[in-house]
């Protein structure tokens, strides 16, 4: 049965765990685009690997910190994925804005997993990409095992919906890497109101890309068109018969506190709906939590652990130590 909603604060970590540096991969879509992943941990770990999904506007950085987490896990270091949707991060833009959208990316993302031999994951999902993996869990639900939603539901909140479209496409172009923390800390402040200086600078760091030592948009403008049609004044389309599909999966909610985006009213019927759901408020943070190091990555690693069970997937390929037999070699008397 679903469990009563913790409430967790951020912290920092200040001995994460050692883990091999990622791997940078590029795959080509099925319509041509070249799409990019960053790959971490060990390909051959029998643990379940993990799939990190970003927000709308967001690229595979958000995850670097979980990943490598995840990755150098003490008792259980397994492989983690973060993509960059086509138009995002170092993934090629779409000439045609109609193909940004979750069904596309949905395929991008399978397309993905494919090309790095993942059959079936763990899914985190910020967002748009919480939505994408609902969708996963509908369109091929033996691909997910397990699936945490970072601030967003079958429900969204058509006052956050309309604060998203009053910026995307349309954020100030910053002069230098203070201007740009400025800019997103007048954005996103209002929510995030425990972070300092020093985090918006990270943040700015992870929502520009670096262009010769300047901040510079690090998503394709045209990502603006697919916000258009959205009519604020009209009921915003749901998702809960495509959520109550996904009863055979681990759920773990995560909400900020401050989030306008899912509400504590949707978060309740997502837990009355859903007999494996788990739900976590983020304090002092809105749309979306930040995933940053401390309890919460301890809380996630334990969710995805619970939902792998007590040892490796029954179709993990767990390499074992052959002995090397020198032919040549000396024989052992009798033999």
């Amino acid at each position: 049965m679903s469990r009563k909603t913790t409430a967790i604060a951020t912290e920092r970590d200040d001995d994460p765990p050692a883990a091999p540096p990622p791997r940078d991969m590029t795959y080509v879509g099925t319509d041509g685009l070249t799409l990019f992943a960053r790959d971490y941990g060990d390909r051959l770990s029998p643990w379940l690997p993990v799939v990190c999904l970003a927000g709308l506007t967001r690229n595979s950085r958000d995850f670097h910190e979980l990943a490598v987490f995840l990755a150098g896990h003490h008792q259980r270091p397994r492989r983690v994925v973060a993509f960059d949707y086509r138009g995002r991060g170092r993934s090629q833009w779409d000439n045609d804005a109609r193909h940004y959208n979750p069904l596309t990316e949905l395929n991008d993302v399978l397309d993905g997993m494919a090309r790095l031999g993942i059959a079936r994951a763990a899914v985190v999902g910020t967002s748009r990409g919480g939505i994408i993996g609902m969708l996963m869990g509908v369109a091929r639900p033996q691909s997910i095992a397990a699936l945490v939603l970072n601030d967003i539901g079958p429900a969204i909140e058509a006052r956050g919906l309309a604060r998203i479209k009053s910026y995307v496409g349309g954020t100030p172009i910053p002069d230098d890497w203070a201007d740009a923390a400025r800019i997103q800390r007048r954005l996103h402040g209002g929510q995030f109101t425990a972070m300092d200086e020093t985090d918006w600078e990270v943040f700015a760091r992870l929502t520009y890309r670096d262009d010769d030592g300047r901040p510079v948009s690090d998503y394709d403008p045209a990502l603006a068109h697919t916000l258009r049609g959205i009519e604020l004044d009209q009921p915003v389309p749901t998702m809960w018969d495509e959520f109550r599909a996904l009863q055979a999966i681990p759920i773990l909610v995560l909400r900020g506190e401050n989030s306008d985006l899912l509400s504590p009213e949707t978060v309740a019927a997502m837990r009355a709906a859903h007999p494996r759901l788990d739900d976590l408020v983020i304090a002092d943070e809105g749309h979306a939590p930040l995933l940053r190091p401390g309890a919460l990555f301890n809380r996630i690693a334990a969710f995805i652990a619970d939902a792998e069970g007590a040892g490796p997937p029954d179709d993990a390929v767990i390499p074992r130590h052959e002995v090397a037999y020198d032919l040549d070699g000396p024989t052992s008397a009798g033999d």
